[in-house]
């Protein structure tokens, strides 16, 4: 297929929704021949992959998606009223791809990350649940569902939380190492020896150090903590403790509302490690199981069993956290339906009060879109009935949807729903999602946002992702917090 899109230079998110209806190597972004070369001007900062896989469009054989290439002489030109106006070109661009596809995505023209997001920008201005439902529908071309699913979790989310008190800021610090990287991981996640953990440490601390000293200098009241990923407990037990105490003694966490760790891979918790964090006032852990299933667990690069899923939650129960959280994933390669409904339901049995469910993403820097880089469509129907069925077990368990995500690249272009039971909601998470709160992130690859208010606007302070980059210039970190963040 061959598109040319008139009149229109910023074609970026234009092809994020075009490629919800067909496979990047299936059509061909051609110049426009009445402005600037729109297509070759974006093929330079595109994210998506494929962006030069045009001559795949002369090929006449079916593919993903039952389409079939068009002959030569049939271009889809879009555009041609010269419409400045991006979501006028996106509505267009949606009727056209489903009338030759015969696909209607549930998200209509939204390809961006934060839909809850944008129900409660609409809510605040138009006061009305219905007025925000026919919005969606109408200009966003949402379906009844979807449209109905980010009101709902809107609201339940200011039930929930509440709305973020002015100045207030959530806390975040990276521990970039894993013991092994999973297939699907694009994250900052390192494999190396004990060593190279032990001199990232320091810098750390340093920057830990630094960035409590300015918060107490700006009094601000920091809402949420968490330490996040790779793997946090790839820590050992006394690295743990000593990284939460110079947390404890450098930011004052005395208005903390929730105080999460990542424990995330089984086969890296102990029970010392579990004690360190409780005792040094962690009240919240994610355990992230990812599937029950051995044979996948080996397909996706884990290095642990079910059992020691099992294990690890027994243990963490014994600790008495407040909240135990656990991620799966929909769309593994090789599970089926039926795999990932028995993986909910052991999850459920374990007594998980928190549950991430993660619709797959085959993502440019994991190992797996070397394997299939269409994988994401191919996954697509097994992956909407996983969903699907999930949405309606967890609410039998009386875990409510209260947070929500979308990624580039996955399969089905669904979404990322989080689901708790009524008070295991988590802070940090809605927070990041609706940014209308300052997040401070420390470590290698973290990304601070600073909220203002007055103009609703946040600017990114971003640190190094290289962990002996950030070793290296770790005062450089600093400043750049000093200058962007804190000034």
């Amino acid at each position: 297929m061959r598109i040319r899109i008139h009149q229109y230079e910023k074609t970026a998110l234009l092809k994020e929704l075009i490629d919800e209806f067909i496979p990047p190597g299936q059509y061909t972004l051609l110049e426009d021949e009445d402005g600037p070369d729109a297509g070759e001007a974006e093929d330079a900062d595109r994210t998506g992959a494929d962006a030069d896989a045009g001559t795949a469009a002369e090929a006449e054989t079916d593919r993903v998606g039952e389409i079939r290439a068009d002959t030569d002489e049939d271009v889809l030109e879009i555009n041609r009223a010269g419409s400045g106006d991006r979501d006028t070109i996106k509505r267009e661009i949606f009727r056209e791809m489903a009338a030759r596809t015969g696909k209607r995505p549930d998200w209509g023209i939204l390809t961006g990350v934060r839909p809850v997001k944008l129900a409660g920008e609409l809510l605040s201005e138009h006061q009305s649940d219905d007025a925000v439902r026919r919005i969606l529908k109408n200009d966003f071309y949402l379906s009844d569902e979807k449209a109905d699913l980010i009101i709902d979790m809107y609201h339940h989310q200011i039930d929930a939380i509440g709305e973020a008190a002015p100045g207030s800021a959530g806390i975040y610090v990276g521990i970039p190492f894993c013991p092994t990287r999973c297939l699907y991981c694009s994250f900052a996640s390192n494999q190396v020896p004990d060593t190279e953990i032990e001199a990232y440490l320091p810098a750390l601390h340093y920057e830990i150090e630094y960035c409590g000293r300015k918060l107490r200098e700006n009094d601000t009241m920091i809402e949420s903590f968490y330490i996040g990923g790779g793997t946090p407990t790839t820590l050992t037990a006394k690295q743990m403790d000593e990284l939460l105490d110079t947390i404890r003694k450098h930011f004052d966490l005395e208005h903390v509302r929730e105080f999460t760790v990542e424990a995330g891979r089984p086969d890296t918790i102990t029970p010392e490690k579990l004690r360190v964090l409780k005792e040094n006032g962690v009240d919240r852990i994610s355990i992230n199981p990812q599937s029950m299933k051995q044979k996948t667990l080996d397909i996706i690069g884990r290095s642990h069993t079910p059992e020691d899923i099992i294990r690890a939650f027994e243990t963490a129960k014994a600790e008495s956290f407040d909240v135990i959280n656990a991620d799966l994933i929909a769309g593994l390669p090789e599970e089926t339906p039926d795999d990932f409904k028995d993986t909910l339901e052991k999850i459920l049995e374990l007594g998980a009060g928190n549950v991430t469910i993660h619709t797959l993403a085959v993502k440019r820097a994991s190992r797996l879109i070397g394997i299939d880089s269409e994988y994401h469509y191919k996954a697509a129907g097994r992956v909407g009935e996983m969903l699907k069925w999930s949405r309606e077990r967890l609410d039998q368990a009386g875990l409510l949807p209260y947070y929500l995500y979308r990624q580039k690249h996955m399969a089905g272009y669904f979404e990322n729903t989080g689901y708790a039971v009524r008070g295991a909601e988590g802070i940090y998470n809605i927070r990041i999602m609706d940014e209308h709160q300052s997040i401070l992130a420390l470590g290698a690859g973290g990304i601070s946002k600073r909220y203002f208010p007055e103009s609703n606007r946040l600017v990114r302070v971003p640190n190094v992702t290289n962990y002996t980059e950030y070793i290296k210039r770790i005062e450089e970190m600093c400043m750049r917090k000093e200058n962007k963040f804190f000034n």
